[in-house]
């Protein structure tokens, strides 16, 4: 599977795992749009890839439509009518696994419907059992462990082994599959009561054009703040200290800001727009110092997601994030549809007024937010990552590279990355990097005050995985996608 692709007609997806970009690929050689070929992505990763995302996960969409108009579909499921604190009271924290954890019902097949609705008022004519037909054929003759899923499933047994329907459903003979072994999961069913509402995404004007994500309660508002933030610092060239210290330092801020004040948009005590006013951001740039790090605490946080974006002709643009929370989420598997549940209810207080307390109906915070940028150069750009707290990190990576410097596309998501504070699992809250950074960098990083800690692996899978579709003036699509990840772009 090609990692980047370039000049089609028709339309590009791009995912990371080779089974959901050719779905979308089919889709779209069938006739279908940029919104009906992600269904069929977001159907088939859920099959193909359980460790990161499936049907009782939530899922975030930002919509271009050809008009230029750009839409968010949020399809996050509330805490249910049961998830009181009292529930809780032998615990201090909700468990992350297990049945107390699978305390949200999942919102991401809403979400599908919602989007086959927009789908239809732009053309859309392809069947659902058609849209569907790759993911149930996966669910049914089996599909192929990739290594991430061997790996995560080993590294993560003895949280889930007891959990219930984990094992029978994940497990082979009793232990974790090998990477090429095939397992199936036949009892896969779709869900009915959930409903996912449009909302206003959120924006904000660069030199370079408008960056768009997700309102609350997604953490669409960091990613933003950070874009905006370095840019008022005018950094002059990318990789340099310059580079890399800005943006870590900015997503200090954009962070301290995120966990202010982000949380259910029925209780925000005010809107989030003013965190993206000029004065606002002019007066948090001031407080970043150009040479020396500032003091950071250690935000909570895991990854089991996924980001894909398709893109066609007629000007859709969709940039797309799902996902259980931690990898396998709670690991709890429903035996009547063999739906595997999110744990995305971990996120929430068990203390009274918190700013994400606990209680029935509530939404809970998400690390999910997925961007896209209309650009002043007439390119539409859809783009994200998966990974937590990391996503808004590589998002600013991939952007400042791509279009503040000018980097081809798929060197700006090949290039080494780096990750501030806890994601995937990790009790640790420093600066991660990539081994393939110049060691002069590090160094001065280091001499700045950061606590760097560099890892082994040249590609990581710490940093998550990104990708990226875009929409060119001339009406041809581009896609990239991650090598850190197990599939590519395609394109007709």
């Amino acid at each position: 599977m090609d990692l980047h692709t370039a000049g089609h007609r028709r339309g590009v997806v791009a995912a990371p795992h080779h089974a959901a970009v050719e779905a979308g690929r089919a889709a779209l050689a069938e006739g279908g749009n940029a919104l009906e070929a992600m269904v069929a992505m977001a159907a088939t990763i859920a099959v193909v890839y359980p460790h990161m995302t499936h049907l009782g996960g939530d899922g975030f969409w930002l919509v271009r439509e050809p008009s230029g108009r750009v839409r968010a579909l949020m399809a996050a499921g509330r805490a249910g009518a049961n998830a009181r604190r009292e529930l809780y009271r032998d615990y201090e924290t909700i468990p992350p696994r297990g049945a107390l954890a699978a305390l949200t019902a999942p919102g991401a097949v809403a979400g599908w419907i919602l989007a086959l609705e927009a789908a239809s008022a732009h053309g859309g004519r392809l069947r659902l059992g058609d849209l569907l037909a790759p993911a149930i054929a996966h669910a049914r003759e089996g599909t192929i462990v990739t290594r991430s899923q061997a790996r995560f499933t080993a590294e993560k047994l003895a949280e889930l082994e007891d959990v219930p329907g984990f094992a029978p459903t994940f497990l082979l003979d009793g232990k974790p599959p090998e990477a090429g072994a095939t397992l199936k999961q036949a009892a896969l069913a779709d869900l009915e009561r959930c409903r996912a509402t449009l909302a206003e995404p959120l924006s904000v004007t660069l030199d370079a054009g408008r960056a768009f994500n997700t309102p609350p309660p997604t953490q669409g508002l960091a990613s933003l703040i950070i874009l905006a933030l370095f840019e008022r610092l005018r950094v002059p060239q990318g990789e340099g200290f310059d580079h890399i210290h800005t943006l870590v330092e900015a997503t200090k801020r954009a962070f301290g800001v995120r966990d202010r004040v982000i949380t259910d948009p029925d209780d925000l005590p005010h809107p989030v727009d003013r965190y993206l006013d000029a004065k606002f951001l002019d007066a948090e740039a001031r407080t970043i110092d150009r040479r020396k790090a500032a003091r950071w605490p250690v935000p909570a946080g895991e990854g089991g997601t996924v980001w894909m974006g398709a893109a066609d002709a007629s000007g859709l643009v969709v940039s797309y994030v799902q996902s259980l929370y931690w990898e396998f989420g709670s690991g709890v598997v429903l035996p009547q549809t063999g739906v595997l549940m999110q744990n995305r209810g971990a996120s929430f207080s068990l203390e009274s007024g918190a700013l994400n307390a606990l209680q029935p109906g509530r939404l809970p915070l998400h690390t999910l937010n997925p961007a896209l940028a209309v650009l002043a150069d007439g390119r539409i750009v859809g783009y994200g990552a998966m990974g937590g707290g990391g996503q808004p990190q590589t998002q600013a990576a991939i952007f400042t590279r791509h279009v503040r410097y000018r980097v081809p596309l798929e060197r700006a998501i090949d290039a080494p990355r780096w990750l501030l504070g806890r994601t995937w699992g990790s009790t640790q809250g420093n600066l991660r990097m990539e081994a393939r950074f110049d060691g002069a960098l590090v160094d001065r990083l280091l001499s700045a005050g950061h606590d760097v800690e560099m890892l082994a692996e040249p590609y990581s899978d710490v940093m998550g995985h990104a990708g990226v579709v875009a929409l060119h003036p001339d009406g041809t699509c581009e896609g990239a996608h991650d090598p850190r990840a197990d599939g590519g772009a395609a394109g007709v």
